[in-house]
């Protein structure tokens, strides 16, 4: 049995983080669905900006856009959606098999607006509106500003991708922000009825601390966070709270593992893959880590229901100066403004690209 089956088989969701379209043209993101067990998919500005920055595939749909007086974001969403629909629409068969739970893909607001949240509100709307499919997540960063507008957008009724969490307490405020805007719906007598995932970024960490940390810490950070934050899911799932809710017909915000490519060409290329099994979550992974790990992964056993010792390792990273919540607080910003960066690269490819095609 191939190790992307074998994951699959123990009861989490592989996705690729990664969309072109000559992935989708070429029949590769079909191929991965039938002989690799993908069953979803994510994107962010910095994927899209390669993608459209070294392949001629979007030419000529440039050209008819500009030509139509199309620019800038107007005119990237155009082209976004376009790949992004006819990924969700091969992975509706996905959908409907698991009611709802598996076959999504998702797109991000702009990054530009990871600090304004009624703006972010209107766009996640906007956009799922135009995209129409059921199975699309739009990805809101769960920043201060982000939290509110993700409960606004999830009481709207948008499935959200919740990105650029870095830690137990991102998360935990993240679903507080999902269940505040479901306990709305419910209260407004809507169903809730509305799918999430919570993107936990994992290899990021270890790349913050390698410089600082003695051998026998090296790449176990990224790993720890991640267990101690599945503990916290499995909490909240067995609270009150969300009992209640459940009763109601909710479905739980899945915890999704981002982030999972390994940075350290020193490790195992598929560190945080065989590492973060963990049934009715996800881990999306970029498609060089997909591939490793359909050649040479391995599925030993699931995360523990305590977290197995996350808590004991945190500590040691804590003994020797690493502030933990302070990191997460740097990893968020960082990234958020690394995001930012990508997509004003994002509209100079496009505008260069655009110059050159008319």
């Amino acid at each position: 049995m191939k190790p992307t089956r074998a994951l699959r088989e123990a009861g989490q969701s592989l996705w690729l983080d990664n969309i072109t379209r000559d992935l989708l043209d070429s029949g590769t993101l079909e191929r991965y669905v039938d002989e690799l067990s993908v069953t979803g998919l994510t994107s962010n500005p910095t994927i899209f900006n390669q993608a459209i920055s070294r392949s001629a595939s979007y030419d000529d749909e440039i050209r008819r856009l500009r030509a139509a007086g199309g620019t800038g974001e107007a005119l990237f969403f155009e082209l976004a959606l376009r790949d992004i629909t006819r990924a969700a629409d091969l992975f509706v068969p996905i959908h409907r098999r698991t009611s709802g739970v598996d076959g999504f893909a998702s797109l991000e607001v702009s990054p530009l607006l990871a600090h304004d949240t009624e703006n972010t509100v209107s766009q996640a709307k906007a956009l799922h509106h135009k995209a129409g499919r059921t199975n699309l997540f739009i990805k809101i960063p769960g920043t201060k500003e982000g939290l509110p507008a993700i409960e606004e957008a999830i009481f709207s009724g948008v499935p959200i991708n919740v990105t650029l969490l870095f830690s137990r307490e991102h998360y935990l405020a993240a679903s507080d922000a999902y269940l505040r805007g479901l306990e709305r719906r419910i209260a407004a007598g809507k169903s809730p009825d509305v799918r999430s995932v919570a993107s936990l970024f994992l290899s990021r960490w270890d790349v913050a601390v390698s410089p600082k940390v003695p051998v026998e810490l090296r790449d176990r950070l990224g790993i720890a966070i991640g267990q101690q934050a599945y503990k916290a899911y499995r909490d909240l799932l067995e609270s009150d709270r969300w009992q209640r809710l459940e009763n109601e017909g909710a479905r739980p915000q899945r915890l999704l593992f981002a982030s999972t490519g390994t940075k350290d060409p020193k490790t195992s290329d598929v560190l945080y893959v065989n590492a973060l099994t963990a049934p009715n979550t996800v881990n999306t992974m970029p498609e060089k880590t997909l591939l490793a790990f359909a050649d040479h992964g391995q599925v030993s056993g699931a995360i523990p229901r305590s977290g197995g010792d996350a808590e004991r390792v945190l500590a040691a990273f804590t003994s020797i100066g690493i502030d933990l919540a302070g990191l997460a607080a740097t990893l968020q910003e960082d990234g958020a403004r690394s995001f930012a960066a990508s997509w004003k690269d994002l509209m100079k490819t496009i505008a260069a690209k655009g110059t050159k095609l008319d």
